[in-house]
């Protein structure tokens, strides 16, 4: 398969960006997008031009380093995937493929294809943690949670903060990603202690870091790999008017 890339490439934070185009060839449609890049990259050290610079770690859907912008969605054409998770078979020969990075005042590009995240890191630091007392664990009845309370909490806690609710967002909001850490804390009883305190200092700082206001368009759940429901946005809102009243 061949393919013609238009890719996103800016030198620094500060640089003005451009698209460059390059053609690849002979590429199979079990390679994945990542592994495109990199046989790209090759290609491009071997003609002593600089390679594209691009986030990556786990290559399996779990850390979510990989977000792009392709073809006009996060990650890519192919739903309940990461980057990494996207195969070239979702493409057809001959496609001409746009690779962006993600589009958010918040998210500052780096370089290229990678934007500096560290805004969620801000955010977790202001209220994603809870009191408990360390020693021995305990007994693992001796806290009553019904089943369907912790599945609900587990959906939440499943969010890797890839960031690809805030690049589908036409106002770059971070409400699914705040939603999700603070539902799933406040859903369980180890998480009550701060609620109040949490809900207030999360979203205090999420406005703080520029991020956008949410609008219900739901672009955010759809491009989710992991599939985090706008409910705990509904749940983010009760428990921040909680916190107020």
């Amino acid at each position: 398969m061949d393919f013609t890339l238009k890719i996103w490439r800016q030198n620094g934070p500060k640089d003005k960006g451009r698209f460059e185009t390059y053609e690849i060839e002979n590429i199979t449609p079990e390679t994945s997008f990542l592994e495109m890049l990199d046989i790209l990259n090759q290609k491009l050290i071997k003609e002593g031009k600089s390679p594209v610079a691009f986030d990556h770690d786990c290559r399996e859907g779990i850390c979510g380093m990989c977000g792009l912008y392709i073809n006009g969605r996060p990650h890519g054409p192919d739903d309940d995937i990461t980057t990494c998770q996207l195969f070239m078979r979702k493409f057809k020969d001959g496609d001409t493929i746009v690779v962006e990075p993600w589009r958010a005042k918040a998210f500052p590009i780096i370089k290229d294809l990678i934007v500096d995240r560290s805004a969620f890191d801000k955010i977790l630091q202001e209220g994603g943690y809870i009191s408990v007392c360390t020693g021995e664990a305990p007994e693992a009845n001796s806290i009553l949670i019904p089943p369907e309370v912790a599945e609900e909490a587990m959906d939440a806690a499943s969010c890797i903060g890839c960031g690809a609710c805030v690049a589908a967002c036409k106002n770059a909001s971070a409400m699914l990603f705040v939603a999700a850490k603070v539902s799933h804390l406040a859903l369980l009883p180890q998480g009550k202690i701060e609620a109040a305190k949490r809900v207030k200092a999360m979203i205090a700082k999420m406005d703080e870091l520029g991020f956008g206001s949410c609008t219900n368009t739901r672009a955010c759940e759809i491009e989710c790999p992991k599939n985090i429901s706008i409910s705990h946005i509904a749940r983010l809102n009760r428990e921040f008017l909680k916190a107020n009243f």
